[in-house]
């Protein structure tokens, strides 16, 4: 099965904000794991260094896109 989220042509400016917006939803994801009391000590590390990645990979992707003066195309799916 496959989920098509994102297939389109944006501009630098438009494509950081839909970038952003989907790695926020997953760092939520993540911290509500976090804080629910039946995850043991293991998950809550792999949890919080898999925000931590993300949160630097997002910087990357910003500071990469800051230097794009143009547009291109994205393309995310998702498959079960």
């Amino acid at each position: 099965m496959e989920l098509q989220l994102i297939n389109g042509h944006f501009h630098a400016s438009e494509a950081g904000e839909l970038l952003t917006e989907l790695v926020n939803t997953k760092i939520r994801f993540h911290e509500k794991r976090i804080q629910q009391a039946g995850d043991n000590e293991e998950d809550i590390k792999m949890r919080e260094k898999r925000i931590i990645e993300l949160q630097r990979d997002l910087s990357n992707i910003r500071q990469y896109l800051r230097q794009e003066t143009g547009a291109g195309n994205i393309r995310c799916t998702v498959q079960l």
